[in-house]
């Protein structure tokens, strides 16, 4: 093996035990919106996998770059479907209050309530 490759498999053990120590750390309110962020941050890796698999003939490092392209696709769309869910959720409950304090209004409750 060669020196760049014990340094890059050293660097990789490395980010794992890294991450996931950060990752435990985090509150579960925080988890989601924290990983769809960083999920969108996967838009970098495909740049690098599209120059990784960039030349025409079948290499192991077209097709590891391949590879990397979809899964960081897949990365990127999910993150974006759970933002959009997440925010959806948020929307929902604006929606609901606003239709209940337009009920209350339209039924004269709120300004009995409030003239003194």
């Amino acid at each position: 093996m060669t020196s760049t490759l014990l340094f890059g498999i050293y660097v990789f053990v490395l980010a794992m035990f890294v991450g996931f120590e950060v990752i435990t750390k985090v509150p579960p309110t925080l988890h989601t919106p924290l990983m769809s962020g960083a999920n969108a941050v996967s838009g970098i890796t495909i740049v690098g996998a599209l120059l990784a698999a960039q030349t025409g003939e079948v290499t192991a490092s077209n097709v590891l770059g391949f590879l990397a392209i979809v899964f960081a696709t897949v990365n990127v769309v999910g993150g974006f479907l759970v933002t959009d869910r997440m925010l959806g959720m948020f929307g929902q409950k604006k929606k609901r209050a606003g239709a209940a304090q337009g009920a209350d209004a339209g039924s004269g409750k709120a300004s009995e309530g409030r003239s003194a």
